[in-house]
Formats: structure tokens, C-alpha cells, sequence
């Protein structure tokens, strides 16, 4: 009956029906296929995941005490450099025939004549001046003494003519014997003789006074004398130690003046080399001896003596010395560092072989400065720290770790661990970038 009706339906619903119905076939049958195709497939094997180790090198956390050591830089220089300038003027005469840049000139050795004729006569005029002055106060110690004696006779003289002068006056007075004018004469024989007596009294007390006026013009004679030889010898100038010429400005039959820089020598016998040290550095580790007798002073105390390696930044590795500390110099300010100077001998800068070198001045070195000792810290190369202080670690599981440290010095390479590890802590050395928590390491040991 409904296939009748289908029949008898109009043309296009029954191209929709027939459609619909195919469609239907076509899905029962795949869905047919499918569920035979399911009876067949067999189920897969299940896999088996293994965590895959990271490989990265380490080391034994270990104890040990470490000597600090403060590398600085510095120049070295003489210990005593003297600018030499002539303390006479005149022309020169005479110029030592090695005195060049460079040249090195035994102590004592003439290193430059000025004219001296002036000042030789100015010597002998200045010893002719002390004999006069001289002369001179011999004649008034005679003369005193001549005077001394001479005033005792005319002293004499004054009494005996007072004595007469009272004689005849009384002569008179009494008896008349005499007359006025006998009296008269001998008064005027008596006034004279007082006034000599006077005027010799006068002049021997004077004595002393010259004596001493003369004494006293005989020593500025000779203190012109003495200047006068002084400048004589001063026209003669000597090195005044075995130097180094390392200025010089003078040539022969020049004209020079006092206080004029001619040369310049250098004792290369002690050298010095100043070295700044980080003031943090320098509280920390170097070693100041305590203050003597409870001195207080407003300045650092002085330093333990020690042993310091120089090494000539050119060829730190064939050319090493050893100086000392000597004293701290100076504290500046503005990059808060102190100055430490090192010295070291001519015996100990001299050449290690035959292409070697010495220390000379002008040399730029490197310097090690021993400090005090770090005590029961742990060695670690600064690649394995990073820079928020933390390492890495291997546990007993042979797991990851992060742990935070406390560096107590870095020195190069090289950090010093005092907090944070322990003794027999497994260290990652190899540089890790953002590693997991927790992962699995297979560690290398070095």
C-alpha cells in the first residue's frame, strides 16, 4: 500500500525519499565494517617511561683553612730621587764626561765644576779680614794689660801730688812760709794729676768693652770666611750617593744661578712600588700589629711585616720578585682605597736568567699582599656559584638541589664558601641554566 503511494507520489519527493534511504544503507554498512574491523585490531603493548639522568662534573665539599692573598697594581719607582740644583751662580767649567740619561755614577764623583776664582778671593779676602781682627784684639789684651799698669803709676802720681798740695797749703795756712801762688802751683800740679789718673781710670775700664767689640767683629770675620769656603766648595758638586741620571740640563761653559734644576738622580738601591688596596679588602685581611704602649694616634698602626710576590704584568710568569710591606701611605677618599708600599732592594729586583730582566723603575707590576687566614672554609670555582649566591648539589638520591651559601671572598676564579655547605656535599661545577628541582643528575667527580 505505501509503495503504491510511493508510486504514485509526486517526482521530486521521491527522489528526496530514495536519497535518504541510500545514505541510511550506506552508514549501517560501514558502521558493520567498523565493528568488524574492531574485532580485529589487537590492543598496543603499554609503553615503559625511564627518566633520563643529566650528566654534569662536581666535587667533594672539603674543609681547609686559606691564606688570604690582596692583588693590587702598581708602578715602581726609587725610594730617593734628588733634584740637584747649584747653590753658587757662575759659568761651568767642567761637566763629568758620563753624565747622560741612564748613566749610572759612583758616589762621590764629580759631577759638575763652576768657576771658582771668584769665590777663592772672596776666601782669601775673608781670611786677611779674621788675622786683622785678630791682630786687633791681641793689640787691646796688650794694651790693657800695659795700661793696667801704667794707671797704678799715675794713680801714685795723683797721691804724692795731693800729698804736696796739702803740705804747702797747710805751709801757708800756718806759717806763711809759702806764698799764694806757691799754693796756687801746687793745687794746678795736683788737678793734673787727678784728671790724668781719671782719664786713665776712664780708658782701662773701656778695655773689656772694645775687647769684646773686636771678639765680636772677629767672629762675623769668621763667619764670612766659613760662608765664603762653603761657597768655594760648593763650586765643586759630587754625587751624594751611587745614582741613576734620570734628568740632566747642563752643559759646559753654561751659566747657571742658584735653586736652578740642572739633573736629577735616582738611589735605584731600595725600590717602592705603591699599591692601592679596596678598603674593604684592606679592613678585612691585612694584618696590623697592636699599638705600642697604648699609643693613641690618629692614623693606621704599622703593618706585620711580610713576604710579597711582585710580578711584571708584561711576563708575570719569568719575571717574579720578592718585596716586603713597609708602611700604609696614604687613605683616599674619593675611590676608598688604601695605599700600601712595598719594598724591595736592589740585590733582591735583580735578573733570574739570562732573558730575563730586572725591576727597574717604570715597571708595572702586579702584587700579592699575604693577609690573614680564612678558617674552615670550603673551595669552589666561581662557575659553580651564581649570582644570587646559590649552588647546586647532588642529595643522596642523586637529585637537584638549590642551596643558598654565604661567599666569604672571591678571588678570581676562586670563592670561598663559609656558610650553607657541608663536608662531603656533593657540588655541581658545570654551569646549569634554569635545571629542574629534583632532577636526576649522573655526576662526574673531579
Amino acid at each position: 500500500m505505501e509503495i503504491k503511494k510511493l508510486k504514485n507520489a509526486p517526482h521530486p519527493v521521491r527522489q528526496i525519499i530514495m536519497r535518504i534511504v541510500i545514505c541510511v544503507v550506506i552508514l549501517m554498512i560501514g558502521v558493520g565494517i567498523m565493528a568488524k574491523l574492531s574485532s580485529l585490531k589487537k590492543p598496543p603493548v603499554e609503553a615503559i617511561i625511564i627518566e633520563k639522568p643529566m650528566r654534569a662534573q662536581g666535587l667533594k665539599a672539603t674543609l681547609s683553612n686559606v691564606p688570604v692573598f690582596i692583588t693590587g697594581y702598581g708602578e715602581v719607582s726609587a725610594l730617593n730621587t734628588v733634584v740637584i740644583s747649584p747653590e753658587v751662580s757662575g759659568r761651568v767649567v767642567h761637566v763629568h764626561p758620563r753624565l747622560e740619561t741612564g748613566e749610572v755614577i759612583a758616589k762621590g764623583e764629580s759631577l759638575y765644576e763652576i768657576d771658582d776664582r771668584n769665590y777663592r778671593a772672596a776666601s782669601m779676602e775673608a781670611r786677611a779680614v779674621v788675622a786683622q781682627v785678630k791682630t786687633t784684639v791681641q793689640r787691646l789684651k796688650k794694651q790693657h794689660a800695659y795700661d793696667r799698669d801704667r794707671q797704678l803709676t799715675i794713680e801714685r802720681n795723683r797721691e804724692l801730688a795731693k800729698a804736696e798740695y796739702e803740705r804747702v797749703k797747710k805751709l801757708y795756712q800756718t806759717n806763711k812760709v809759702v806764698s799764694q801762688s806757691g799754693v796756687d802751683k801746687a793745687e794746678q800740679a795736683y788737678n793734673s794729676a787727678a784728671d790724668a789718673a781719671d782719664q786713665m781710670a776712664r780708658m782701662v775700664a773701656l778695655y773689656p768693652i772694645q775687647i769684646k767689640e773686636a771678639q765680636s767683629s772677629l767672629a762675623a770675620a769668621r763667619a764670612r770666611l766659613t760662608l765664603t769656603e762653603v761657597n768655594l766648595k760648593r763650586c765643586k758638586v759630587a754625587a751624594p750617593f751611587k745614582g741613576r741620571v734620570k734628568n740632566v740640563a747642563l752643559e759646559n761653559g753654561q751659566y747657571v744661578t742658584p735653586g736652578q734644576n740642572v739633573l736629577t738622580l735616582a738611589d735605584d738601591a731600595v725600590l717602592e712600588i705603591w699599591v692601592p688596596v679596596d678598603s674593604r679588602d684592606a679592613r678585612q685581611w691585612l694584618i696590623f700589629k697592636p699599638d705600642r704602649d697604648g699609643a693613641r694616634t690618629a692614623w693606621f698602626p704599622e703593618l706585620e711585616p711580610a713576604a710579597c710576590m711582585i710580578s711584571w704584568t708584561e711576563d708575570s710568569e719569568n719575571h717574579t720578585w720578592e718585596g716586603h710591606i713597609h708602611r700604609v701611605v696614604q687613605f683616599n677618599q674619593q675611590t676608598r682605597t688604601l695605599t700600601i708600599a712595598v719594598r724591595i732592594d736592589a740585590a733582591a729586583a735583580g735578573r733570574h736568567g739570562r732573558t730575563a730582566l730586572p725591576l727597574v723603575e717604570g715597571m708595572f707590576c702586579s702584587v700579592r699582599i699575604p693577609g690573614k687566614t680564612l678558617v674552615a672554609v670550603i673551595r669552589l670555582p666561581r662557575s659553580a656559584v651564581t649570582f644570587d649566591n646559590t649552588v647546586y648539589i647532588a642529595n643522596q638520591e642523586h637529585r637537584l638541589k638549590t642551596v643558598p651559601v654565604t661567599v666569604a671572598r672571591a678571588d678570581g676564579q676562586t670563592v670561598y664558601i663559609s656558610e650553607g655547605l657541608s663536608p662531603g656535599d656533593t657540588v655541581i661545577t658545570t654551569r646549569l641554566i634554569d635545571p629542574l628541582e629534583n632532577a636526576l643528575l649522573q655526576v662526574e667527580l673531579q
